[in-house]
This record gives C-alpha cells, sequence and structure tokens, in this order.
C-alpha cells in the first residue's frame, strides 16, 4: 500500500509538542492508508512519545533545532530559521518525501513558505487559506480566512476555481455553489472589490455562481463556497468562533440558575450534545493553503489532539484524489481560454 505521507511541525502551536504527537498517534490508529514524520525537537517528540502505543513502522522522526515563535515576522523567519521544524517539514514536501505538512505554527509563516519553499502552481495569483465552517445545512468552504488581506477581482475567481475542485474532490460536493460575501444580495450593493469580481465570476466556466451571501445567511449554509479577501473572511471566522463560545457560556450559566433548570439541562444534554456536535469546528480539520504544489495545511494555533487528528485525516482524500494536478488541470485551461 502506498500511504500517505504527513510532515507534522512539533513545534508549532500552543500546545507544542503534546498535542501534535497525540494527533498523529490518534490519526495512525484510526487510518492505516497514512504514515507520520515527526519534524522538531528529537528529544522533545521523543519525551511527547513516551508511554505511547504506536505502530512504529508508520511514523518516523526528523530532527530540527529552530522553531519559528508566533510573534517573528513570517519572511525573515522563513529566510533565516532554515533548520526550524516548519521549513524542514514544508522541505519535505518539496523534496516529495512527504505528501502534505500539517502545522499550528506562525500563519503567516506557513503562507510564505507554502509559496517560496514547495512553490505556487502557474496561474494561481495569491495562495488563499481556506477553512470549512459549520452550518446548519452541513458545511461551507470560506476562502480566504487569513492569507490576502488586500485582493483583486481576479484574485477572487482564482480562489473561486480551486475552492470548487476542493469541494468536489475532498468534501463530494457535486457542482458545489459559489457565492461572493457581500452586504446585501441586490445587485448595486458592495464595494468595489465585489462589483467588480461578480460579473467575472458569472462569466467564468467550472464556477457555479449563485450571487452575494450576506453574512447573517452564513451561518444558515445553502452556498458551498463563500470568497471574499481575507480581511473580511477572517472576520467572519473570528466572529464565529466569538458568538458560539458566547453562546456555550450562557447556555452553562443558564443551566446553573436554578434546580429545575439544571434538572432540565441534565434531560436534554443527549439531545444537545448531538445538536452542539454540528457546530464543533474541530470536527472539519485545517485549512489548506489552496493553489500550492503540495498540501499545506494549517490548524489554529490552539488546536489540541483532535484538531490534528482530523486534520490527519483531512489530508488522505487530497492526495488520493490528486487535487493539486486537478487544480494544476483546471487553471491552465482557464489560461488558454
Amino acid at each position: 500500500m502506498n500511504r500517505i505521507r504527513i510532515a507534522i511541525d512539533c513545534m508549532g502551536g500552543d500546545n507544542a509538542p503534546e498535542a501534535p504527537v497525540q494527533g498523529a498517534l490518534d490519526a495512525l490508529a484510526e487510518s492505516d492508508e497514512i504514515e507520520v514524520i515527526l519534524v522538531g525537537r528529537e528529544a522533545d517528540i521523543q519525551k511527547a512519545l513516551t508511554g505511547k502505543k504506536y505502530d512504529a513502522s508508520r511514523l518516523s522522526i526528523v530532527n530540527a533545532t529552530e522553531v519559528i515563535e508566533t510573534a517573528e515576522h513570517p519572511v525573515s523567519a522563513i529566510n533565516s530559521k532554515k533548520d526550524s521544524s516548519m521549513v524542514v517539514a514544508l522541505k519535505l514536501v518539496k523534496t516529495g518525501e512527504a505528501e502534505a505538512i500539517l502545522s499550528a505554527g506562525n500563519s503567516g509563516a506557513l503562507l510564505v513558505g507554502g509559496q517560496t519553499v514547495v512553490g505556487r502552481i502557474p496561474g494561481v495569483k495569491r495562495a488563499p487559506f481556506a477553512a470549512m465552517m459549520p452550518t446548519a445545512s452541513g458545511a461551507s468552504l470560506l476562502v480566504d480566512t487569513g492569507a490576502n488581506v488586500d485582493a483583486r477581482s481576479d484574485m477572487l475567481v482564482n480562489w473561486a476555481l480551486l475552492g470548487t475542485i476542493y469541494m468536489k474532490e475532498v468534501v463530494g460536493r457535486e457542482n458545489p455553489t459559489v457565492g461572493i460575501v457581500n452586504i446585501g444580495a441586490e445587485e448595486e450593493k458592495g464595494n468595489a472589490l465585489v462589483k467588480e469580481t461578480m460579473p467575472l465570476l458569472r462569466e467564468t466556466a467550472g464556477i457555479n455562481f449563485v450571487g452575494s451571501v450576506e453574512a447573517r445567511d452564513i451561518p444558515t449554509g445553502g452556498t458551498d463556497i463563500l470568497v471574499c479577501d481575507a480581511f473580511v473572511g477572517n472576520i467572519i471566522i473570528k466572529m464565529y468562533e466569538g458568538v458560539a463560545k458566547t453562546m456555550m457560556n450562557a447556555l452553562q450559566k443558564g443551566f446553573k440558575a436554578t434546580p429545575v433548570a439544571a434538572l432540565g439541562a441534565l434531560m436534554s444534554l443527549p439531545s444537545l450534545k448531538k445538536s452542539l456536535k454540528d457546530f464543533d469546528v474541530s470536527q472539519y480539520g485545517g485549512a489548506p493553503l489552496l493553489g500550492v504544489k503540495g498540501l499545506v495545511m494549517k490548524t489554529h494555533g490552539s488546536a489540541k489532539a483532535k484538531e490534528f487528528k482530523n486534520s490527519c485525516l483531512q489530508c488522505i482524500a487530497f492526495v488520493k484524489n490528486d487535487v493539486v494536478g486537478k487544480m494544476q488541470a483546471a487553471l491552465a485551461e482557464e489560461k488558454q481560454k
């Protein structure tokens, strides 16, 4: 069996190296289709592995002596820390020793490294981060969530194409719909970027464009892919997370208010857990950097083992369905038109 090799940056994120190591082991236990390469300070990784049971034939360690910190400048960090866990893991993808890299480290550095070390697919203007967001009707892919604060209309069209391929090949949505995040559904609404992008999305073959989507309609779902610049996308995703936490705190406070409320909470707990599970962001794993010549996967800085595990499993369909190759072919075809 040709297994998918995932290089995991074990030194990135708030819970390193314990969370990435445990997440990798959990992924190995759940799927026999992957191998993991744990990249980072070997002594720290070995310590995190102490007492754990795992298939040693599918796990290896690559030592990397440096760490890119969260607050470091992305370009200088990638250029100066050649033996950092992130750069070493990126190089494993570039050389073909791994099919994917997973990191919870410095987002800017991973963006720079993904584009300069792994390299962009020809025709990709700028690579965007794409995150799955839970909705009432399943999940939607939000592109861009953090890579390109200032974007042009041709970039958004690019991202709509990349997102369409991702949703078809990884998530299994046939002919996925594309909407542009806007302040209203009317044709005349929006800023200059939105107004310039909408006709291009309509005219581009391979994009099933359905028009504008207002922020209040995102949680209800109905649109498979949402495109916007990273300034808007990052605000949406962080607002989403903040509202979810606030609602959970309010529910917990309400359930503890009186003995009757506590009894009601106990009785409704099974159905409540099932409903809340559908809105658990961690089940979707990480956010891939679309448009690079390999799979570069970012999970959030506070990710725990569950997010790392699900991100590893998310890599399987991406690699098996040759998403990078299909993106290359789609962009080459678009260029010829």
